[in-house]
């Protein structure tokens, strides 16, 4: 297949629209289902490269959940814990340890559930049964993996009466070293980001603490490489192999700090008792849980604890997680890495990491404030890195 038309483009009045090969070649991917769109292909592509590059320089399996063009999360295929099922919602999966895959996604989809509703997913390894088995049950748009076991398509292809998006990608290929994209008529050409990710980039530690652990590594690669292809500016949460909090595309660097640090939170506050515990009505939905844990936990516009609200969601009326359980419960964590895709411009952003539980950091340095950033991560005995690398993704 050299081209591909599309129903429309960025939006509906954006016609006509489609994908090929500037070059007149094959598309190297295969549509096995649906009629992916326009934004279904930027994050399928981009996700796609996302979880090829974690895989390499991890070793291990990978997924991500991709939402506009930037990760919710990623992770590579280490094992859940019975707390971190239940909260992700997959405790009920029997055969799931039986899985790495499935045990990325699971952990990719689960992180940031509210913005992971009707994502789009990529595989590093040929989906099975089990990873297909969960994705079955979300909101999605469509998968791209490297393919599909015979039982994987056929419950994939039952999702949205038999529209759901399936992309097969050809992992043989390469992309060309230049790249171009037009704005306004004006076609911009640059060389493809090709910058190696890996644990060398991590050996320039400007901190007095130097014990970067090997799980920390592992995270922090997680992180970077995230945050390679999520919108800048933007910052990465990570623990465990998996994004635990993304902020992404935001003018600046202290809002990506907290955007990202607050999902991270939530991520972690979700293995919080009360959490665990919350008695849900048995026919509230997947996605309605998923709302009603993030009011209960970040009190938002609606009150799901008050008098008249909480008959919609649960069996009796629970009891508030308060900001003092909360922060009592978040300051227990440690270990978390944290990885920016510029240059820390002030300690701030080092004082709310730290709030999230952040030991270390790896960020590219060159401020002319350094100094400052440094003297902050010594006070609280965080472990830092400088990358030398600026990672910004548009």
């Amino acid at each position: 297949m050299k081209e591909f038309e599309l129903k429309y483009g960025m939006n509906p009045n954006q016609k006509p629209a489609k994908i090929f090969m500037a070059d007149g070649g094959e598309l190297p991917i295969e549509i096995l289902c649906g009629r992916p769109g326009y934004i279904n292909f930027l994050d399928a592509l981009n996700a796609w490269q996302l979880v090829s590059e974690l895989k390499a320089a991890t070793g291990m399996v990978a997924a991500t959940s991709f939402k506009h063009v930037s990760p919710t999360s990623a992770s590579v295929g280490n094992p859940l814990d019975e707390k971190l099922k239940k909260a992700c919602f997959v405790d009920d999966v029997p055969d799931l340890d039986s899985s790495p895959l499935a045990c990325a996604y699971a952990r990719a989809r689960g992180t940031d559930r509210m913005c992971s509703f009707g994502d789009f997913i990529a595989l590093s390894d040929v989906c099975d049964k089990v990873t297909a088995t969960l994705i079955k049950r979300e909101v999605s748009d469509g998968v791209i993996a490297p393919g599909y076991t015979d039982e994987a398509l056929e419950i994939l292809k039952t999702k949205r009466k038999g529209n759901y998006n399936i992309i097969k990608i050809d992992t043989s290929y390469v992309p060309a070293p230049a790249e171009r994209k037009m704005v306004y008529g004006i076609t911009f050409e640059q060389g493809r980001n090709n910058f190696k990710i890996d644990a060398d980039l991590l050996n320039n530690i400007v901190t007095k603490n130097r014990d970067f652990t090997e799980e920390a590594k592992r995270d922090l690669i997680v992180a970077l490489i995230t945050l390679k292809y999520t919108q800048s500016n933007s910052v990465c949460y990570a623990v465990d192999g998996q994004a635990i909090g993304v902020g992404a595309g935001q003018q600046s660097r202290i809002h990506c700090t907290r955007l990202a640090g607050t999902k991270a939170d939530t991520w972690q506050l979700r293995r919080h008792e009360k959490v665990l515990s919350l008695p849900f009505l048995p026919d509230l939905a997947r996605a309605e849980r998923d709302n009603v844990i993030d009011g209960y936990i970040n009190k938002n516009e609606l009150d799901v604890c008050a008098d008249g609200v909480w008959q919609k969601f649960f069996t009796r009326r629970p009891e508030p997680l308060t900001q003092e359980e909360m922060r009592a419960y978040l300051d227990t964590l440690t270990g978390v890495s944290l990885a920016s895709d510029a240059f820390f411009p002030f300690d701030d952003n080092i004082e709310r990491a730290k709030k999230s539980g952040v030991s270390f950091i790896a960020e590219p340095g060159g401020s002319i404030r350094d100094d400052v950033v440094i003297e902050c991560c010594d006070k609280y005995g965080i472990v830092m890195a400088f990358t030398g690398m600026r990672l910004f993704h548009h």
